[in-house]
């Protein structure tokens, strides 16, 4: 059965501590603040694996030739959590991992800082390769976490957590 660390106030929580859920080998989580590489790395890290595959979703300075002053994400923690959760059952079975691991960022994510770490650790490198993509693509497509892209300029869009997928404008 999945256990839920609920932080309840994380932006004055000083172990930096996350929304989270965990089931065998898997491991996800929201967070309000930076991600850490060598952490999710431990979280995967087993000796039946030959290979560990990080993915980092940075913020990049522009989008649709426009510069990005910063993202800010939210989420319906609850919903989000158990989605990704699911999306980490799924790939672990269905690529043998070892270990998967995903963590979100919420809040303000500057440019060249990370929204999303995801690591998963299988027997072979290609498994975890096809696995990493996958959960990335799976995170973007279905879970609950939407985007607000700032531009320099001082407007910004909604999106789904989606490239390309517009909402409401603001600014």
């Amino acid at each position: 059965m999945a256990t839920i660390d609920p932080d309840p106030t994380p932006a004055q929580d000083p172990s930096n501590e996350p929304f989270s859920l965990t089931d065998a080998g898997c491991f996800v989580a929201l967070t309000d603040f930076p991600l850490d590489y060598a952490s999710i790395t431990d979280r995967v890290r087993s000796p039946q694996a030959g290979a560990i595959v990080i993915f980092a979703g940075t913020t990049r300075d522009n989008f649709a030739n426009k510069p990005v002053k910063q993202l800010q994400y939210t989420a319906y923690h609850p919903l989000a959590l158990r989605t990704m959760l699911s999306i980490a059952r799924e790939l672990k079975t269905k690529h043998e991992l070892k270990g998967i691991a995903m963590i979100h960022r919420l809040g303000v994510v500057p440019v060249g800082e990370e929204s999303i770490l995801i690591a998963v650790s299988a027997p072979h490198r290609q498994a975890a390769w096809r696995a990493g993509e996958e959960a990335l693509e799976a995170c973007k497509d279905r879970v609950e976490v939407w985007k607000l892209e700032e531009f320099e300029e001082g407007e910004g869009v909604w999106r789904a957590n989606r490239d390309g997928k517009v909402g409401e404008r603001v600014g």
